[in-house]
């Protein structure tokens, strides 16, 4: 199968070998994967700020590069989620309607891609350790996904997945809001932290890196040793 492959902006600057590793776990799957290099983002920061002229310009940017009857796989619930859901509200009734219909069938976050459209189970990955993963608000609420990466992740040898409690609550990053609310939003990811601290566990995943990286700064900080993993970095481990 040949897909598109969206890798979010933040990835592309702060940890561009999640992006690669992307393409190792596809291509393991068997996928073709194509990868436009004149992609940037998806409108996501400039909609959730209220911008969304600008954020109609850059989603019809993405919408003038991407096959629309071909399968279009993203690294971030978040950016997932604003193409299936937020393109309603930027692209009704314009030139770009039919496009962004066709488009919003088509996509996809990476695992739940994996194993609801592959059927994949296992694709003969092993890490060694306990790891919690980390739903987020975007995963669960914006895109459904719950069951699907815990599904990857609990076929891969050597790791254990420890569930903690205030699985459903938000890390606090939530896009502008963790500017805009900075006192907030650094103690809702401080009572995240506090929660997977209890368990002993070092290992933390995720499908959204930006909550990943949220999280960090605030470890940083205080002095928490935590590894802060992307699911397709977990998944392209020892394939």
């Amino acid at each position: 199968m040949k897909i598109d492959l969206f890798i979010p902006c933040f990835i592309d600057q702060f940890n561009p070998q999640t992006g690669f590793n992307m393409v190792k776990v596809l291509e393991k799957a068997g996928c073709k994967v194509n990868y436009n290099v004149e992609q940037t983002c998806c409108g996501l920061p400039a909609f959730n700020a209220g911008q969304w002229n600008e954020a109609r310009q850059v989603g019809e940017k993405l919408l003038s590069e991407v096959t629309p009857d071909r399968n279009f796989v993203c690294a971030s619930s978040a950016c997932t989620a604003m193409i299936r859901n937020s393109y309603d509200l930027l692209f009704q009734n314009s030139s770009y309607h039919n496009k962004f219909r066709q488009l919003q069938k088509r996509t996809f976050e990476l695992s739940e891609f994996l194993v609801d459209t592959m059927k994949v189970e296992s694709i003969g990955s092993t890490y060694s350790g306990q790891a919690v993963f980390m739903d987020t608000c975007t995963a669960l609420n914006g895109c459904g996904i719950k069951q699907q990466p815990r599904k990857l992740l609990k076929q891969i040898e050597g790791l254990e997945i420890i569930e903690i409690e205030g699985q459903n609550e938000c890390c606090g990053f939530g896009g502008s809001f963790a500017v805009t609310n900075s006192e907030l939003s650094v103690q809702m990811g401080n009572k995240k932290l506090e929660s997977i601290k209890e368990t002993g566990v070092q290992n933390i995943i995720s499908t959204d890196y930006s909550c990943l990286i949220h999280l960090k700064s605030i470890a940083d900080k205080k002095g928490m040793n935590f590894n802060f993993l992307h699911i397709a970095d977990v998944l392209a481990s020892g394939i």
